[in-house]
């Protein structure tokens, strides 16, 4: 949880103590009632030197309960080591409060030491069975392990410019131009000179930079007008048109401090006096962190109002008209736990914190996504977004980068902002396009239409090679073409996890100027009969008709050298009915199709494609029967087999078009 000024007030608010009444001296008086004021560092300290000086065995029972008692401040103060310690010790004097167990799973947690938090997660189950937060944090402890490992593509790293060596978070854009950047500072630069009681630094003041002409930011400086006080401001949200700001303060009262929003006016660069927003006439809650919906709209906050799930829930309410449009925003989103720092991106898209959802310690960030039923989808933004200290506060600039909050690394428990970045997937496609004798075609223009909506085109280059980018989880049909060819399509999912990758696709291009073979038709020794093998490419065929729909092809058969003219002629115009037959039978109109069976008077000629596959002939031999007689038997085999092919040939390009 986080533990400052602001924050700490509003998990104050309710609190009671549970310390037993007899045996305290004036300085253990002193110690309680600074820590019912929130003044959890001054207490700690007060707790601290009580503990020191008990040193008999008739103290074992008091040494107990100041350790829990030191535990809770070190606990509000986000000292998660030091919170652990003392609890530890409070259950080894055998204090009887058994949230001293939950307490130390959390700092257990919060540390990283999931094993042991584990156990003890465990143990206070077992004495107080189904407690929920515990459970959430069983989970939590079991995925965070595998959160770490996995990572994600974010890329998070410190903010220097804008961190001091005291407190600074809740960074926050003034408006979409995201060059005016806004935070929360307990910096030595804050206004005033007393020290909180709380924290043990200065109150919080609101500071921002600018982003200068050459795209770098310029070094904090307190937000100007009548905004600061020595009073603490808080967490800043603003209007779409950075007009109106809303801060959350902490006033100091005679009871316990407590958190309200106020709104403040930017005239120029400064800002006035903030005036208090009325949320409700309930003045024991606490309201805080304030948000602004996109349209400007709805004022998100957290509150500990009645009503809620339990800890400190989302609320939201109508900023132009309140009246009767407070709304929690329900149990998917609120949990026992504490549910903190709203931010909305857009209207179906809210990102917060939170301890009662499974998390890798801490307060976590999450993302919501509203669904069209209605319902909410959450994730938990995983490492290194999240740790197991507290993250929080987040904001977007340009595309998916901002900053956010955390307490990292940070062994007295201050928060620092953080910047970070998710780099665009680099997803390609890439490949060849060739004719059918494996030669390029130069040139190509290839259009791509996806399932997202998305309509583009790229042009080959010369050497026939293509490259051009996708988006991950998108389906695509892409369609190729060149002067002098028949169009080629291809079909194509990209793969949906997040990672860059690179996929090799090659489109095969029919000339309209030159017979083009049929690969991998077959039919029964000496018949017409297509055999079941060629139904892939036949298939083929019908599409590129598809694809094609102007065109009118001969679909020629031919034979080897051997046996009569006549049969061959017979059996070759029978084997090129069947292909017609065929592809009449998938969709394709009669009169697109001529069949032709030439025989054995067109014998083939070597093309590059068909000297790469059968080695022993050179391009250009024409492999008519005077040649093939010249050659080995196994040489005039592969002859015959090449000579033996189903082509079609584009007659006309203008079927119907007229």
């Amino acid at each position: 949880m986080k533990h400052l000024t602001y924050i700490l007030v509003c998990l104050l608010v309710g609190a009671t103590m549970l310390m037993a009444t007899g045996c305290k001296t004036a300085k253990m008086k002193d110690a309680d009632e600074a820590y019912d004021r929130g003044e959890y560092d001054k207490a700690a300290n007060i707790y601290h030197r009580i503990y020191n000086k008990l040193k008999n065995k008739e103290d074992r029972w008091l040494r107990g309960e100041v350790a829990f008692q030191m535990g809770l401040c070190h606990r509000q103060l986000n000292q998660s080591s030091r919170a652990a310690a003392a609890f530890q010790n409070a259950i080894r004097y055998e204090y009887e409060d058994s949230m001293a167990i939950f307490y130390l799973a959390e700092a257990l947690h919060h540390e990283g030491k999931y094993k042991d938090a584990i156990d003890r997660y465990n143990e206070f189950l077992e004495k107080v069975p189904g407690h929920y937060l515990s459970q959430q944090g069983i989970r939590g402890c079991q995925l965070g392990p595998k959160w770490k490992q996995e990572g994600s593509r974010y890329i998070v790293k410190s903010a220097k410019l804008f961190n001091s060596r005291r407190a600074d978070f809740c960074p926050m854009f003034l408006d979409v131009n995201a060059d005016q950047l806004y935070f929360t500072s307990s910096t030595e630069k804050a206004m005033g000179e007393a020290k909180s009681e709380i924290t043990g630094t200065k109150n919080s003041d609101v500071f921002f930079s600018k982003m200068d002409d050459k795209g770098k930011w310029t070094r904090p400086e307190p937000a100007g007008g009548e905004l600061n006080t020595d009073q603490d401001e808080g967490i800043t949200a603003f209007s779409p048109d950075g007009s109106t700001m809303y801060l959350a303060k902490a006033v100091r009262k005679d009871a316990p401090s407590s958190i309200e929003i106020y709104t403040s006016q930017r005239s120029e660069a400064k800002w006035s006096a903030p005036v208090k927003f009325e949320i409700t006439a309930d003045t024991l809650s606490a309201y805080c962190d304030p948000a602004v919906s996109a349209d400007g709209k709805w004022l998100y906050f957290s509150s500990d109002m009645p009503g809620g799930q339990g800890g400190k829930d989302l609320w939201r309410i109508n900023i132009a008209d309140k009246h009767g449009t407070l709304e929690n925003l329900g149990d998917q989103i609120n949990t026992p736990g504490d549910e903190r720092f709203p931010y909305c991106r857009t209207d179906s898209l809210l990102y917060f914190s939170s301890n009662g959802h499974p998390g890798m310690g801490g307060l976590d960030l999450y993302r919501a996504t509203l669904q069209p039923s209605g319902k909410w989808f959450i994730e938990n933004m995983g490492s290194p977004m999240n740790s197991a200290w507290d993250d929080f506060g987040i904001t977007y600039g340009k595309g998916e980068s901002g900053y956010f909050s955390s307490n990292r690394g940070d062994a007295r428990g201050y928060d620092h902002i953080f910047s970070f970045e998710k780099p665009d997937l680099k997803i390609w496609i890439s490949g060849y396009i060739l004719d059918k004798d494996d030669e390029p075609v130069p040139n190509a223009i290839i259009r791509i239409v996806g399932s997202d909506g998305s309509n583009q085109k790229a042009a080959g280059k010369p050497d026939g090679s293509f490259r051009f980018d996708l988006q991950r989880g998108v389906s695509y049909v892409m369609m190729a073409g060149a002067k002098g060819y028949l169009n080629g399509k291809q079909e194509f999912a990209s793969d949906p996890e997040e990672a860059d990758a690179e996929y090799n696709v090659d489109f095969v291009l029919a000339a309209i100027n030159k017979p083009q073979v049929i690969e991998h038709i077959f039919y029964d020794y000496n018949k017409a009969t297509l055999r079941p093998e060629s139904k892939e490419a036949l298939d083929e065929m019908v599409q590129v008709m598809k694809d094609n729909p102007n065109i009118k092809i001969e679909m020629a058969a031919h034979t080897d050298r051997v046996g009569s003219d006549k049969f061959n002629n017979d059996l070759s115009q029978r084997r090129a009915k069947s292909v017609v037959d065929y592809l009449i039978a998938h969709g394709i109109k009669a009169d697109r199709l001529v069949a032709h069976g030439y025989g054995k008077t067109r014998p083939k000629t070597v093309t590059k494609r068909i000297a790469s596959q059968y080695p022993q002939f050179k391009e250009g031999d024409v492999l008519n029967e005077e040649f093939v007689k010249g050659l080995s038997d196994e040489d005039r085999a592969a002859a015959d087999q090449v000579n033996r092919r189903t082509e079609f040939e584009v007659i006309s390009t203008s079927w119907q078009m007229y």
